[in-house]
């Protein structure tokens, strides 16, 4: 879909409205230049649009396949093709969403091909149109409105994505335990965040060559550079950042599961001193309770039933008491274990 189409000259719009392509086309060989913008164009579209203004194939197929990392392609007709990733922030779902621009820039025509909700460009081209001291400079003023407008449209994600960070670095360092799962799911956004950001930088950092681009544009260029700098600088601070807290939540986490583990083990060790205590009494309970001849005629005396009961009670209290005593002191040496000593001292 072409959004606006527009032919600009000696630093100012020649007519109001989107024109129709083939007039654009005809305005590109009578000077000033040509500023097509277009949203998701279907193949079709975008096979009309190389037609009319002879862009390189692989060109327009490379900007209908969505990329990774902004990069920058020179043909050799003298099109530059120029992909840039944008990025908006999504509070309710804390998440990035992105998009992708694709700019081919020549001497008489900047065609914009844009993709994602997160790639609106208005408010570049209504700047420029306020700088006719920049327009004046040709088609690369529009690269420097694009870039400008994607580099700002950064500052607010970094915002976000730091906001979400402090909340989940001041729970973990509480000694709180903070979901596992959002930890890694920001700082999978800071990664992608950060693959749209690094490689921008070597594609600004061409534009800055001698010759590249129109001297009265450089000033503006090296400002958008040293914003990006600041950028890639400030979303790899934030990627460190989260992998650090990742590490200190599952600290967290393991510290809490072994205090867990402690107090299981302490009740278990003082349900097995109560049976432990339970058992002999069970044993006499049960050992009185049995109805065979010879236990109910031998037991006609309470000294014949004190001296079965204190026996019943006292032997395996002696007995479990070895057996613990022999078992925290641990298994007694073999006699091989001491041979080759005894062999030594003959």
């Amino acid at each position: 879909m072409i959004v606006d189409c527009a032919h600009y000259r000696d630093g100012r719009r020649q007519h109001e409205g989107a024109m129709p392509l083939e007039e654009a086309a005809s305005h590109c060989r009578q000077g000033g230049f040509v500023w097509l913008g277009m949203f998701e164009p279907g193949p079709e579209e975008m096979e009309r649009v190389r037609e009319i203004f002879g862009l390189h194939e692989l060109a327009v197929e490379d900007a209908q396949a969505f990329h990774l990392r902004p990069k920058s392609e020179l043909y050799e007709d003298g099109t530059e093709l120029i992909i840039l990733r944008t990025a908006r922030y999504d509070d309710e779902r804390e998440e990035i969403d992105t998009g992708e621009i694709s700019i081919f820039l020549a001497e008489h025509f900047v065609i914009v091909v844009r993709h994602g909700i997160a790639s609106e460009l208005a408010g570049a081209r209504s700047r420029l149109e306020r700088r006719p001291e920049l327009l004046r400079t040709g088609s690369h003023s529009t690269l420097w409105a694009i870039l400008d407008q994607v580099v700002d449209s950064y500052a607010p994600v970094v915002a976000e994505l730091e906001r979400d960070i402090e909340q989940i670095e001041s729970t973990v360092f509480s000694g709180t335990v903070a979901p596992t799962e959002r930890i890694y799911f920001l700082r999978r956004e800071a990664t992608d965040f950060y693959r749209a950001v690094h490689p921008l930088l070597a594609v600004l950092g061409r534009r800055l060559q001698p010759g590249r681009a129109p001297a009265e544009l450089l000033p503006y260029l090296r400002d958008v550079h040293d914003h990006l700098l600041l950028v890639n600088e400030e979303v790899a601070a934030q990627r460190d950042l989260l992998t650090t807290v990742l590490e200190a939540n599952i600290a967290v986490i393991s510290v809490e599961q072994n205090t867990i583990t402690l107090r299981q083990s302490a009740i278990m060790e003082r349900l097995t001193v109560v049976a432990t205590v339970f058992l002999p009494l069970s044993f006499v309970v049960g050992f009185f309770g049995q109805n065979f001849g010879w236990l109910v005629d031998h037991i006609g005396s309470f000294r014949a039933f004190l001296t079965l009961s204190v026996c019943g009670l006292l032997l395996p209290c002696l007995v479990l008491y070895v057996w613990l005593r022999r078992q925290r002191r641990g298994p007694a040496p073999r006699p091989q274990d001491t041979a080759p000593h005894a062999r030594r001292g003959e």
